[in-house]
């Protein structure tokens, strides 16, 4: 056995609350500091061995800035000797964060650790690059635009398109996925599939007698294909790519706890999964999101394992292309990928969703009995992260 192998011994998610929602009375520190103070609670150890928090926010402003992870672990409740930090990899934050953390542990600086993620989309305000046809905002530069003056760079729903053309993506495709997305999820909350992870949260944080949330909002019981037809493309005139087949704007956290085998033996926590490999790759900025093609490939040859291996495939609907685009160039059968739907159904609370997934993911691996899950997420500027996980006991 590795003492320093890390091992996921807790993990918890809110329900994905609809932008101007359920959970849009929640600063977004209270949500995730409600996520932590339940997680270490559940799991039974000592806070005070915490020796890191790391937390993933994308819209680091406003209500969202200065550390959000440090004010989280504050509102908590937990101990002050605790740190936080906060990171930002677009997307994929809130699984970069739970990378960060297992990479803390192989290398023996940490021994318990939690890796997070959060955003409330209600709170902060957005961004004028994500409203369709909004120049790139100030983050890029003049040398970066020079750079790529010849073949400019675009917002991501511009760049979902040129991604559809290029995969061949149809219309009729992404809308099939879509509706496949939330009857999926509709089946999975219906069935109680999610419940065990879920926080528990009520609708107003200052009325402890408020509705609890107890289901992620934006799912659709009873999609309508009809309906999702008759939408006008979003980022383009002949494009395929419409706000149905898109992620939802939403609210949410999740955090997963993470222990190096000795520190799990030595007080009596049940290891749940072992991280097999993490990988994060690069590729063209303007397209944006094939990196999780690379990083996948990557985390494959690290692992030793091939796609045969994989029981369950995650991968982001940041758009609906970009699942059937890694189906496709990899030939993962439908019953294998986002079987429990994804963020267009479920949501996508930018820097939370990387730890949801993987919340989820482990959970459904330990219903079905499963080996091993592969999650990836595009993100912003052409990179990607992906996790390969093993289910234990």
């Amino acid at each position: 056995m590795n003492d320093h192998e890390p091992v996921i011994v807790g993990a918890l998610r809110t329900p994905v609350g609809k932008r101007g929602g359920r959970l849009q009375k929640w600063h977004p520190v209270d949500l995730l500091g409600e996520t932590l103070r339940q997680l270490v609670e559940r799991s039974g150890i000592n806070p005070a061995d915490l020796d890191d928090v790391i937390v993933g926010c994308v819209l680091q402003w406003d209500q969202q800035h200065g550390n959000l992870g440090r004010h989280a672990v504050l509102a908590a409740g937990l101990p002050e000797s605790v740190p936080a930090v906060t990171v930002d990899r677009q997307c994929g934050s809130g699984q970069q964060a739970v990378s960060f953390a297992v990479h803390g542990i192989q290398a023996g600086a940490y021994q318990l650790v939690i890796g997070a993620g959060v955003e409330s989309m209600s709170q902060a305000p957005m961004p004028p690059s994500f409203k369709p046809g909004a120049p790139l905002g100030s983050q890029y530069s003049p040398r970066e635009l020079a750079r790529y003056k010849d073949n400019p760079l675009l917002a991501q729903g511009a760049s979902s398109e040129l991604m559809n053309k290029r995969f061949g993506l149809t219309r009729e495709a992404l809308d099939a996925f879509a509706v496949r997305s939330h009857r999926r999820a509709t089946e999975a909350l219906q069935a109680g599939r999610v419940q065990d992870q879920l926080v528990r949260l009520n609708e107003d944080p200052a009325d402890p007698d408020s509705p609890l949330v107890t289901a992620d909002e934006g799912v659709r019981a009873d999609p309508n294909p009809e309906k999702m037809a008759t939408l006008k493309p979003v980022f383009a005139a002949d494009g395929v790519t419409t706000a149905a087949n898109s992620s939802q704007i939403s609210d949410g956290a999740a955090a997963l706890l993470i222990a190096s085998r000795a520190y799990a033996k030595q007080h009596g926590l049940k290891p749940r999964a072992r991280f097999v490999s993490t990988a994060v790759a690069a590729a063209d900025p303007v397209i944006q999101f094939t990196a999780v093609l690379d990083a996948t490939r990557k985390a494959l040859t690290e692992s030793g394992l091939t796609l045969a291996d994989i029981d369950l495939f995650e991968v982001n609907e940041a758009f609906g292309g970009v699942p059937l685009m890694f189906q496709q160039e990899f030939g993962i059968p439908d019953d294998r990928l986002n079987v429990n739907g994804g963020s267009v159904a479920i949501g996508h609370p930018l820097g939370s969703t990387g730890a949801r997934m993987l919340t989820d993911l482990l959970c459904e691996l330990e219903r079905r009995g499963g080996r091993y899950g592969l999650q990836t997420i595009c993100e912003a500027s052409g990179t990607a992260n992906t996790t390969i996980i093993e289910r234990l006991g």
